[in-house]
């Protein structure tokens, strides 16, 4: 029989709920998000108390295609998938990723869908 485990998890004070973090050394699967799923309904029924929302998951990864991202629709399951870097990219690269997140991030809050503090 093989186990699996949740190899992070912390408990968000601000957000009153606990956040397992997967660490994959391979690309997002789409049954990773089946696998996280397992380990969010156990946490919900098990370790969730009294006043705590329902706990988050995330993946991370060595690298996702935003579109199975996307096929797998995570956006109601409490799970996000995200990248590491084993290596930082060029200076350009960066800064041009960083414009692009201030751009999303005031988009976001123009719109009225940034995420309250």
């Amino acid at each position: 029989m093989v186990r699996t485990t949740i190899d992070l998890l912390f408990y968000h004070r601000r957000l009153r709920r606990l956040v397992a973090i997967d660490l994959k050394i391979e690309r997002f699967q789409a049954a990773d998000k089946g696998q996280m799923g397992l380990y969010l309904a156990w946490l919900d029924q098990h370790d969730r108390q009294p006043g705590e929302e329902s706990p988050l998951g995330l993946i991370l990864c060595a690298g996702k295609s935003s579109e199975r991202v996307r096929l797998v629709r995570l956006e109601a399951s409490g799970i996000r998938v995200s990248e590491y870097m084993t290596e930082l990219p060029s200076r350009d690269v960066l800064e041009k990723q960083l414009h692009q997140a201030i751009l999303r991030a005031r988009e976001r809050l123009a719109l009225g869908t940034g995420e309250s503090r």
